[in-house]
């Protein structure tokens, strides 16, 4: 893939890498610097993770983030690397369906050809989840968008039932067949990670399953075994990299050691990665 290809022809490129069986891994990025180096380490797309992305601008997850900034972010990692990059757009930053669609037509400015939306609701006495018909209108319209712009943009409809404790494998199964019809392509379901509620996931959705995973969860083995056809890692990565900040600067300012920073990249390799022009 080139710098001139063309955005659809990324899209194309991308909705071919959800295969059940022989997942699409992605080890989410939240910068350029994560993206070059998760695209140097051998992926095939960069996906973005919505938390390490709004960390790195100094605010917390969860609808926190305004549009524009998050997606200046995106544009500067699409520009970076050469491979299909789809953005986690939270809720879709906005209010209503048309709010959605207006997000989406920023996603393809800004070079992406997937993204996540999510059914979570946030905010004091804000329920678990949107209400499926509401959530539905939001993928509709998203999907409208794409449409419009003749990209076959990969919606991913995240349902949050498992990770926020608001319902299982039939309610799951409810919301995913509404938001299919609704026009997404896959469904992601973070949480789900026991290998049973996974098989039963993935044969009740018409389409294809992504499932998150971190330390605990079946190898990548395992879900593909199960049918899984995309693999993420979500804020797991930029967890692990805030946490090791952590241990470096509390064992530097309590015991004047620097053990924890053993194993870093070399200053060069890293300096000529990031300094380069586009990877792969």
């Amino acid at each position: 893939m080139t710098k001139q290809t063309s955005l659809r022809d990324r899209a194309l490129a991308f909705h071919a890498l959800h295969v059940p069986g022989r997942p699409l891994i992605l080890p989410n990025a939240w910068d350029t610097a994560s993206a070059r180096i998760v695209a140097h380490a051998g992926a095939a797309a960069v996906a973005t993770t919505s938390a390490g992305l709004a960390w790195g601008l100094g605010a917390a997850d969860g609808d926190r983030v305004d549009r524009d900034r998050a997606l200046g972010v995106v544009a500067d990692i699409a520009a970076a690397v050469d491979v299909p990059v789809s953005a986690d757009v939270e809720s879709g930053y906005a209010e209503d369906p048309e709010g959605v669609a207006d997000t989406i037509r920023a996603v393809l400015a800004a070079g992406a050809v997937g993204v996540n939306i999510e059914d979570a609701l946030y905010g004091e006495g804000a329920g678990p989840l949107r209400d499926v018909a509401e959530q539905a209108e939001r993928i509709a319209a998203a999907r409208a968008a794409a449409d419009a712009a003749d990209v076959p943009l990969f919606v991913n409809a995240r349902i949050d039932t498992f990770l926020r404790g608001a319902g299982g494998v039939d309610l799951t199964l409810e919301r995913a067949a509404a938001f299919r019809a609704a026009g997404a392509d896959g469904i992601f379901v973070p949480g789900a990670v026991d290998p049973g509620i996974v098989k039963e996931l993935v044969d009740g959705v018409d389409g294809p399953v992504n499932i998150m995973v971190g330390p605990g969860a079946p190898p990548v083995a395992d879900l593909a075994a199960l049918g899984v056809a995309r693999v993420s890692a979500g804020a797991g990565i930029p967890m692990a990299v805030h946490a090791l900040v952590h241990r470096a600067a509390r064992e530097l300012l309590d015991a004047g050691t620097y053990d924890s920073l053993a194993g870093g990249f070399d200053y060069g390799e890293l300096n000529a990665l990031l300094g380069g022009g586009r990877q792969r």
